[in-house]
């Protein structure tokens, strides 16, 4: 009775357009098959729910999935993985809160304060970890730093890492300058016009914190972070959206120096262009995890994940998006190519990089971001 119930209310809103063909079959299907009901849906259900929706940042890195995983994934299951963009976590959060259960599946999120802001919004889902054995592969601590915010379960499976460092154009900028200045260059005069950055509070906040000598995660001196933003706005050319604007501007010249991601940096430098790449003390280090949000069809997104985490399929992935893979170089002979990567730590540990401290970053994101938005206007 209660799951008959539970059917004629999804009808209910299916028919008042409250929920989408796909979302409203992906949920019946779901219940059809948890307790028994029987109904004209549930085959189409079925069939409907072999599809899943796939998130990620675009340019290179969505081809890598695509090439590497996605497709070679639908070949041998069936299953289409539909994928779509963002340029940064804001902007998708933003669209996932105002979706329905279900419309959004697996996205490819940065850093460990993004995962809890999801499950702190209820869109967790808890993923069987007995259906993705290829979990055994993955180093430890980058599974392990997501359990206690979700009560010891994953919503997510760990799958690069990677740093936000500084790329500098060779002709103009000297190695031994950008070592001398490190995150201070960005704030030299020298180079107004000449100079970019990411639209992104954090990464403006962390890079204005060490300008300004202060820990990352605990600057004490927000007033010295908050002009330290200011001049680094008014020498800059402009604030760059996503990773194809930031090898673009750098590819083409129009910038000598900004922060960057160092996949893309590297893959600027396999193109041919002169550009450099250093990482300051402290400087930004991140890890991205696959997080399946919660409505979404747990199996297919379980069995996309397992066939992603395996060696073959991760490391070409990795070769193809210039990301080390979070395959633990300990156990998994990981090629030649990766680690030649920037950021790539051949014992594991990941003790070199400096991540961000999700209780700091979240606990300050209203605030701060708002604060941020102002400066970028112009304030």
């Amino acid at each position: 009775m209660d799951s008959t119930k539970r059917y004629e209310r999804l009808r209910e809103r299916y028919l008042n357009g409250d929920l989408d063909r796909r979302v409203f079959l992906g949920l019946i299907g779901a219940a059809g098959l948890a307790y028994g009901v029987r109904t004209p849906f549930v085959r189409e259900a079925r069939a409907a729910a072999a599809e899943v929706r796939f998130d990620g940042w675009g340019g290179v890195v969505s081809e890598a999935f695509r090439e590497y995983a996605f497709d070679p994934y639908t070949e041998k299951t069936g299953v289409k993985v539909v994928d779509g963009t963002f340029g940064g976590g804001d902007e998708y959060l933003s669209r996932v809160k105002a979706s329905q259960p279900g419309e959004y599946n697996i996205a490819h999120l940065s850093g460990v304060f993004d995962y809890a802001r999801y499950a702190g919004l209820g869109l967790a889902s808890e993923i069987n970890e007995d259906n993705i054995p290829n979990l055994k592969y993955v180093i430890p601590k980058l599974v392990d730093v997501f359990r206690p915010i979700t009560g010891g379960k994953i919503s997510c499976v760990p799958y690069d890492y990677g740093t936000t460092g500084l790329a500098y154009n060779r002709k103009h900028i000297s190695e031994e300058e950008m070592k001398e200045k490190g995150a201070k260059i960005l704030l030299d005069e020298k180079y107004k016009g000449k100079i970019a950055g990411w639209s992104d509070w954090r990464t403006r906040i962390w890079y204005a914190s060490l300008q300004t000598g202060q820990d990352p995660n605990n600057a004490t001196d927000m007033d010295a972070v908050w002009e330290a933003i200011r001049t680094h706005r008014d020498l800059s050319l402009k604030y760059w959206s996503s990773g194809a604007e930031l090898m673009s501007l750098l590819a083409e010249e129009e910038i000598y120096v900004t922060e960057g991601w160092s996949g893309r940096i590297y893959a600027l430098q396999e193109q041919g262009h002169d550009i450099g790449y250093f990482d300051p003390p402290n400087g930004f280090g991140w890890q991205e995890c696959l997080f399946v949000i919660k409505g979404s069809p747990m199996p297919e997104c379980e069995e996309l994940l397992n066939f992603m985490l395996a060696p073959e399929t991760s490391i070409a992935v990795a070769e193809g998006q210039n990301y080390p893979p979070a395959l633990d170089p300990q156990k998994v002979d990981l090629g030649k190519k990766i680690p030649t990567l920037p950021a790539f730590d051949p014992t594991g540990t990941l003790s070199g990089l400096t991540f961000a401290d999700p209780d700091y970053w979240n606990g300050h994101e209203a605030e701060w971001s708002k604060e941020f938005g102002r400066i970028q206007k112009g304030y």
